[in-house]
């Protein structure tokens, strides 16, 4: 039995939420409770690997962990891309060049060790381990790639919104009407609902002045996280095994 979710539509609903609540949730720690960066990134850190130990050691796949787990994976990005930014003073640009180089890395050696990438179905404690340890580095690249085109490239929140929708939009094409390998198009819309739902997360909680709806980020969070567990909760009769024809 796989240990991660299959990959439907809903997946990628509840993927594109768990970014936002990633992204709220992980300035709610290091700016609305004043912990700031350090303190934020080992905070999510230690929840992250907490959750992380519990994932891997268990035997057969439980939605609500799993899920919880990627949550904390999008928390942990938001704060790794703005500890590089900020503490680091990398820029965003610059933290997406390393952070996209880490995550072919992680990539490279998953697929010369298992001589593919699928990720359903995963079985095998090494395989899962690489496979989260890519879902940390896209999730932060996601992150500092979407902070990127808002701060530096200066669009504002919904057109860097629009911009990575397009890119999703794209590998949606492609997905069906291409026969382009399903792993790459899978790893490539994994990268950019990051930013998509960092820049809807932004969207919601950044002063009216700057294009937001200046939401609280607590209040924010917690809407999202109703959201993304009403999906769980629907699509948990709908899940069948799979196994992907490409990859």
């Amino acid at each position: 039995m796989s240990k991660v979710s299959q990959v439907t539509l809903a997946f990628w609903i509840m993927k594109i939420l768990a970014t936002t609540l990633g992204e709220t949730a992980g300035d709610f720690l290091s700016m609305s409770l004043g912990l700031g960066y350090y303190v934020g990134l080992a905070v999510t850190f230690a929840i992250l690997v907490a959750l992380l130990f519990l994932q891997v050691r268990s035997e057969i796949y439980r939605p609500l962990l799993f899920w919880f787990t990627i949550i904390a994976t999008t928390t942990a990005g938001t704060e790794i891309s703005d500890f590089m930014d900020r503490s680091l003073d990398l820029g965003y640009l610059a933290g997406s060049v390393i952070l996209a180089t880490a995550l072919a890395l992680t990539l490279a050696i998953w697929r010369l060790r298992e001589g593919t990438l699928r990720v359903f179905p995963i079985r095998g404690r090494d395989v899962e381990i690489m496979f989260w340890a890519a879902v940390l580095f896209s999730n932060s690249l996601g992150t500092a790639f979407g902070d990127y085109l808002v701060d530096d490239a200066g669009l504002s929140f919904i057109q860097g919104a629009l911009v990575t929708a397009g890119i999703i939009g794209a590998v949606a094409l492609l997905h069906y009407f291409s026969r382009i390998n399903d792993v790459i198009l899978f790893w490539i819309a994994f990268v950019f609902t990051r930013p998509f739902g960092a820049t809807f997360g932004d969207f919601l909680t950044k002063p009216v002045g700057d294009g937001g709806l200046s939401l609280p980020r607590g209040q924010a969070s917690l809407v999202t996280f109703g959201l993304l567990l009403a999906i769980l909760y629907l699509s948990l009769d709908r899940r069948r095994p799979h196994v992907s024809k490409r990859g």
